[in-house]
């Protein structure tokens, strides 16, 4: 539920207009939201698809459910073919996940590390983020810097999406060339917490 939010959060202030910029003026903002897990086959639900940031509807509880196992590979590389599809200038591929791979059928390691290296040669931004979650050997085996994972506790998912909201919006303005997150940000999300929690 916590984690729905956030989502909500992050699609409502990426198109928030920064103080003293006219609302749509310097950037136009979609927002595609996938869902996706593992219960007799692969489940991957776009429940938004290219939606204006400004006619969001809040996702609910009874849309998104998690069901079961984690096929992550295999919705990388479907959500990167969506956003392929999108043919954006630019684009910020949030990647948010509880658990580690483990039920994938299409493509390995490689080949979702394949589709991120061909968004990352657009110029497009991808981050990884564990949700109460803080191990990322999946994401460095898809080629993920660390600068650009990081854990969010419990409790804190709602002002990280926030805050990753105004990164995305002045990555897309071209007042930064990437997306980072820094101390302030691993703070914000309570990162040494989840480590904590989860013995590491």
């Amino acid at each position: 539920e916590e984690a729905l939010g956030s989502v909500n959060a992050y699609a409502v202030s990426v198109g928030e207009a920064d103080e003293g910029e006219i609302d749509g003026s310097d950037i136009e903002t979609d927002v595609t939201l996938a869902v996706f897990d593992y219960q007799e086959g692969m489940q991957f639900d776009v429940l938004r698809d290219g939606v204006k940031a400004e006619n969001w509807t809040n996702v609910t509880n009874d849309e998104a459910n998690p069901r079961g196992m984690t096929p992550l590979f295999d919705a990388i590389g479907r959500m990167v073919n969506l956003a392929e599809a999108d043919k954006p200038e630019k684009a910020v591929i949030v990647i948010m996940t509880d658990g580690l791979e483990n039920s994938s059928r299409e493509l390995t390691k490689e080949g979702a590390r394949a589709a991120l290296d061909r968004a990352r040669a657009k110029g497009w931004e991808v981050v990884f983020l564990g949700a109460e979650f803080a191990s990322f050997d999946d994401a460095e085996g898809v080629g993920m810097d660390a600068s650009k994972t990081m854990a969010v506790g419990q409790g804190y998912m709602q002002q990280s999406m926030s805050a990753l909201a105004k990164k995305s919006r002045a990555y897309g303005k071209g007042e930064e060339a990437e997306i980072e997150f820094n101390e302030e940000d691993r703070a914000l999300a309570d990162e040494e917490g989840v480590k904590e929690r989860q013995g590491q």
